[in-house]
């Protein structure tokens, strides 16, 4: 596994991956980086510094989460959500065809292990509310004003 730590402008970020795919963009730092230069994590580290600088709106770099097939199921129903668009529960659940899982597609959001590449932070509650986020909900506000969802 190569790990690589990035500072972005809602903290540091660690990226890993595995083989040619990206498994996990992480909050925080976690472990040592570790083969840093692997070319997926410059590919990754690149598209999200394009991200943050506002001129880059679709991740290209290849993916690799790991979870249950419900989960990854609401992943891939969560990188259907356009840039600068949102959804709520109910809205990701009914696109998965199983309208009474929205507290199951909550916690599918809630394991997700590539943050912002899958785009959990574009689910919000029923109202409208900004509701749990595991970067904080600090953090989702900045995403979504930086996509111009608020």
């Amino acid at each position: 596994m190569a790990i690589r730590v990035m500072t972005t402008p809602v903290g540091p970020l660690t990226l890993q991956s595995r083989g040619d795919a990206v498994c996990a963009v992480l909050f925080g730092r976690r472990g040592e980086p570790a083969e840093a230069d692997a070319a997926v994590l410059r590919q990754c580290e690149e598209e999200l510094t394009a991200y943050f600088a506002g001129t880059l709106r679709t991740f290209t770099v290849p993916l690799q989460p790991v979870g249950t097939p419900f989960q990854l199921s609401v992943w891939g129903a969560l990188r259907q959500i356009p840039y600068g668009e949102t959804r709520t529960y109910a809205q990701i659940a009914e696109a998965i065809g199983n309208p009474k899982a929205c507290r199951a597609v909550g916690m599918a959001n809630n394991r997700n292990p590539i943050s912002i590449l899958i785009p959990c932070h574009r689910v919000i509650g029923a109202g409208g509310a900004l509701v749990g986020y595991g970067g904080g909900l600090e953090a989702k506000k900045f995403l979504l004003s930086l996509e111009g969802a608020l």
